[in-house]
């Protein structure tokens, strides 16, 4: 599960209204970091989920957690994911919010339930 490239849009929106600046003089090429980093970030975060184990990429670096160490899952302030190891450790799961459970339990096989909603 990954950002959609539609994400990329506005990082190219950002690269046509930095390249006047970065054009401005040689030490402005450092702005051009700025839509490259962007870029990759849209490119490179997700989780990826296996047989074995879930996968959490993140910018610079990812966190395997094996399915028999998965404890649960924890939603914490605005939606966001949190992967609960058995040995009480969190692990965030980018680009992912509580309103995706019903997708990762179906991409899971059913190794993460989704409760009900409450009834009114």
């Amino acid at each position: 599960m990954r950002m959609p490239r539609t994400a990329l849009l506005p990082v190219f929106v950002l690269f046509v209204c930095v390249l006047p600046l970065a054009a401005a003089a040689w030490w402005s090429l450092v702005f051009l970091v700025i839509p490259l980093v962007a870029a990759a970030w849209v490119l490179r975060v997700g989780v990826d989920i296996d047989d074995e184990a879930v996968t959490a990429r993140s910018l610079i670096g990812s966190r395997r957690v094996p399915w028999t160490r998965i404890a649960g899952l924890r939603a914490g302030a605005r939606g966001a994911l949190w992967l609960v190891t058995t040995t009480g450790t969190e692990v965030r799961l980018p680009v992912l919010r509580a309103r995706d459970l019903p997708r990762l339990a179906t991409l899971t096989g059913g190794r993460i339930d989704v409760p009900a909603p409450p009834r009114r």
